[in-house]
């Protein structure tokens, strides 16, 4: 069954644990601008706990089927594809057409990466 494929259900954690680190990373910017630096840290480290609760099954999970290489160039498109609509949406930033080329510098890894040359 394709659910219990582990590289769909890394895929899923991995997707999860980057809207968790995206917020952990960036949302202090917006709501503890004002407040003390150790005030964003802790509440960043509260939510980047969820982060870890998902990206660690997800990496052992991925690491069955998937070489080290092949997991964090996934992270990496999955991140830019949290990242820029976070950023867009939620911060309020500009759109940037940065952000597609490094969507298609990302595709080129991901082909460099899974290409299996016989």
């Amino acid at each position: 069954m394709f659910a219990s494929s582990p590289v769909f259900s890394t895929v899923i954690l991995l997707l999860l644990s980057n809207i968790f680190m995206t917020f952990a990373w960036y949302s202090h910017l917006k709501h503890f601008k004002g407040s003390a630096i150790y005030i964003a840290v802790l509440v960043s480290w509260g939510i980047a706990f969820f982060e870890y609760m998902l990206m660690v099954p997800a990496n052992r999970i991925g690491s069955q089927v998937l070489s080290l290489a092949q997991l964090k160039i996934l992270q990496e498109v999955i991140t830019l594809s949290v990242f820029i609509p976070f950023a867009l949406f939620y911060m309020k930033e500009p759109f940037k057409w940065n952000y597609v080329y490094a969507g298609f510098c990302l595709l080129g890894a991901v082909y460099f990466m899974f290409y299996h040359k016989s």
